[in-house]
C-alpha cells in the first residue's frame, strides 16, 4: 500500500490489567485479522509467561485492514505494549514508532499510576493520545468520575472519552472510527527511489534465519536483494526477507513508507544489531539517522550462575541470544568462590529480573542460579577517586572509603484515602519521605515519595499491594544519587566468608537483615559432625549469629555399668575428636541455601 493517507500507526498503552490486551484482540476479531478457529484470549501475547501471568512482556506489533465507514480500507499498524512499569522502555520503544496511542482506564479502578506516566511519555513525543474508558459493564464501574479523574490529571476532556466494554466488544467500532479520524497518516515519501530509512524498534534471535530486525520504514522502500547498512556500526547486509506481522510473520514483496514489520539479513551475531539504530541503503544512505529513543540503563544487578558448571558457555550463548530481544537487559563476566563462572546481570527492576529468568530457564532450557540482586552505589575513596560498585565483592576497604551514594527514585503511590497511614508508616519503614500529596477524587489520593532504590527492590511492591488490599498503584522515576550510612555486610559459614551471601546494607538495618540470612541459612545448610556457627559481620564485628548444632553420637551406649569414669574417658575422647574435627572440617553449602537467601526478605 504506497498511499500513506490510509494507514494509521498507533500503539494501545494502559496501567497493568486495565485490559490492552482484551481490546486488541477485539480490533483483531472486527477486522478478521485472526482466523475464527485461531481466536483467543490475549492472542498477542505470544510468550507462555505472558499468558500464565495475564501480563504483557513484550511490544507486539501486528498489522490490520479495516473498512472505514467512509467506503476507504485503512491498515493499521497497531502495537499492544506491556503495563508494569518495569517495561515502561518497551512503551518508549513502541511509541516512537507511532503517530498516536489509545490509553485505556479501568472504569472500575480509575486512573492508575501507570497511566498518568504513559500519558506524559506520549505526550512527550507529541502524538494523539485517544482516551478509552473501559470495563463499563462492570457494576462496579464509575465512568463519569474516572472520565473526571482524566480531566483532572492529564487535561483531556472528559467528553472526549470513548465509553467501551472490550470484553463484550461494545464502543470497539467507535475507536476504530476515531483511529481513522484523528491519528494523522505518517509522513514521508513510499516512492522506490527515495532515500530509505527506518527505525530499528525490536527484534528477535531466530536458530535459521540470524537476527530477525523489527522495524518502523519513515522514507522510501525495501525488498529482498537490497543492500541495506545499519548505521551505528556501518556494516552492509544482503536483505533475505520482509514482512508484516498478522500477527504471525507474512512475507511480503516489500515494505515501504509508513509500514511496521521486519526483516532478515543473515545477522549471524546478535551484538551487531542494536535497538534504536538506523537501517538505510548501501548506495543512497541518508545523511543522518533517525531520532531514536533514550537509552535505557540498568538499575538492578545480580549473578547468575550454571547449576552445572558444564552449562556455562551454553549460558553466555543464551543471554546474547536473549539480549538481542531485551535492549534493556545488560550482562558481564563474573566468577565467584562459591558458585564458579558466571555472569553480573543488569535489570530494570525486579519483575524484569524474575522474567529474564525464567526465560532463560524456559527457552533456553538452563539450570540456574542467581544471586541476591543489587543496585550501583557510587562510593567516593579517600584519594578523590570515585568507583560505581553494583557487586558487594568489589567493595573496598572501610579506610579507603570516604562517603557512599545510592540512588534515589521518586514513587508515585495511588491509593485510598483510607489506607494513607499505612502507607505514610510503609515509606518510613524503607528509608523514605513523602514529600506531598495530590487529591484525585473523594475517595483517592496520589503520594510523592523519595525513597532508595535499595528499599524498593525486593517486596515493596508486594507490602504495597497487601497493606492497600489490591486498591493501590505505584510508578516511580530516577531522581539521582545521595549520600547515604551504607556498608558491606559479610556471611560467615564456620569462620569463612561466603562472597554470594555479601550484601550492602544500611547501617541501622544491617542487624535485622543478617539475623534473617543467618536464620534462614540455618534452615537450608545440613548438619555437620560439628556445630557450624553462622555470623554476620561488619569490618570484622560480629552483629548477627546462628549456630547449626552438630550431630552427636551416644559414645556410651555400649557402657552398662561399672565405674563412671569408663563414661567420662569417652566423652573426652569425642570432645577432643570433634574440636580436631572443627578446625579442618568444611561445609558443604547446598544449592538450595543460595535460593533462600535469595528470597529474604530485607529488613
Amino acid at each position: 500500500m504506497s498511499d500513506l493517507s490510509h494507514i494509521r500507526n498507533f500503539s494501545i498503552i494502559a496501567h497493568i490489567d486495565h485490559g490492552k490486551s482484551t481490546l486488541a484482540d477485539r480490533m483483531l476479531e472486527l477486522t478478521h485479522t485472526v482466523d475464527e478457529r485461531k481466536m483467543r484470549e490475549q492472542v498477542l501475547d505470544a510468550m507462555d509467561l505472558e499468558r500464565e501471568r495475564g501480563i504483557t512482556i513484550k511490544t507486539h506489533p501486528v498489522t490490520m485492514k479495516y473498512k472505514a465507514q467512509d467506503g476507504h480500507t485503512y491498515r493499521f499498524n497497531l502495537m499492544d505494549t506491556p503495563g508494569h512499569v518495569d517495561f515502561s522502555y518497551e512503551v518508549s520503544r513502541s511509541l516512537a514508532a507511532c503517530e498516536g496511542v489509545i490509553l485505556v482506564v479501568d472504569a472500575a479502578q480509575g486512573v492508575e499510576a501507570q497511566t498518568v506516566s504513559n500519558a506524559f511519555l506520549a505526550a512527550g513525543e507529541n502524538l494523539v493520545i485517544i482516551p478509552v474508558l473501559n470495563k463499563i459493564d462492570l457494576p462496579s464501574a464509575l465512568t463519569e468520575e474516572s472520565a473526571a479523574q482524566l480531566e483532572d490529571l492529564l487535561a483531556i476532556e472528559a467528553e472526549e472519552c470513548i465509553r467501551v466494554s472490550a470484553k463484550t466488544g461494545g464502543g470497539v467500532g467507535e475507536v476504530m472510527e476515531r483511529i481513522v479520524r484523528d491519528i494523522p497518516p505518517p509522513e514521508g515519501s513510499a516512492e522506490e527511489q527515495a532515500p530509505f530509512s527506518a527505525l530499528v524498534f525490536d527484534s528477535k534471535y531466530d536458530p535459521y534465519q540470524g537476527a530477525v530486525v523489527y522495524v518502523r520504514i519513515f522514507n522510501g522502500r525495501v525488498r529482498r536483494g537490497d543492500r541495506i547498512r545499519a548505521m551505528s556500526t556501518g556494516r552492509d547486509y544482503e536483505v533475505k526477507g520482509v514482512g508484516l506481522f498478522s500477527p504471525d510473520p507474512r512475507p511480503t514483496d516489500a515494505l515501504s513508507a509508513g509500514d511496521v514489520g521486519y526483516l532478515t539479513a543473515n545477522i549471524k551475531d546478535a551484538s551487531e544489531i542494536s535497538i534504536g539504530d538506523t537501517v538505510t541503503r548501501t548506495n543512497r544512505p541518508v545523511e543522518k539517522p533517525l531520532p531514536g529513543f533514550q537509552e535505557i540503563h540498568p538499575m538492578v544487578f545480580a549473578g547468575v550462575y550454571p547449576m552445572d558448571t558444564a552449562d556455562y558457555e551454553k549460558l553466555g550463548a543464551s543471554l546474547e541470544k536473549l539480549r538481542l530481544n531485551d535492549s534493556a537487559f545488560s550482562y558481564q563476566n563474573e566468577s565467584s568462590a562459591a558458585l564458579g563462572l558466571g555472569y553480573r546481570c543488569g535489570f530494570l527492576g525486579l519483575l524484569h529480573m524474575e522474567v529474564t529468568i525464567e526465560r532463560l530457564r524456559r527457552e533456553f532450557d538452563l539450570d540456574i542460579i542467581t544471586t541476591y540482586p543489587g543496585v550501583v552505589y557510587r562510593v567516593h575513596l579517600t584519594d578523590g577517586r570515585t568507583l560505581e560498585i553494583d557487586n558487594p565483592v568489589l567493595w573496598p576497604e572501610t579506610t579507603q572509603i570516604a562517603s557512599v551514594d545510592e540512588p534515589m527514585i521518586k514513587v508515585y503511590i495511588i491509593c485510598l484515602n483510607d489506607h494513607i497511614g499505612d502507607m505514610m508508616q510503609l515509606v518510613m519503614e524503607r528509608r523514605g519521605t513523602v514529600t506531598h500529596t495530590d487529591t484525585i477524587d473523594a475517595k483517592r489520593l496520589m503520594l510523592t515519595c523519595r525513597l532508595p532504590l535499595n528499599e524498593v527492590l525486593i517486596d515493596f511492591y508486594d507490602k504495597l499491594k497487601s497493606v492497600s488490599r489490591g486498591y493501590s498503584s505505584m510508578d516511580y522515576e530516577y531522581l539521582g544519587y545521595e549520600e547515604a550510612d551504607l556498608v558491606k555486610m559479610d556471611i560467615l559459614v564456620h569462620g569463612e566468608p561466603v562472597d554470594a551471601f555479601a550484601t550492602i546494607v544500611h547501617r541501622e538495618k544491617a542487624p535485622a537483615q543478617g539475623r534473617r540470612i543467618c536464620q534462614a541459612l540455618k534452615d537450608v545448610i545440613p548438619r555437620q559432625a560439628f556445630s557450624v556457627p553462622l555470623q554476620a559481620a561488619i569490618n570484622g564485628n560480629i552483629v548477627a549469629r546462628e549456630t547449626i548444632r552438630q550431630y552427636r553420637k551416644d559414645v556410651t551406649a555400649k557402657c552398662y555399668g561399672g565405674d563412671i569414669t569408663r563414661k567420662r574417658k569417652l566423652l573426652e575422647k569425642q570432645k577432643a575428636g570433634k574440636k580436631k574435627m572443627k578446625q579442618i572440617g568444611q561445609v558443604s553449602i547446598p544449592q538450595e541455601a543460595f535460593i533462600r537467601v535469595l528470597k529474604t526478605e530485607p529488613s
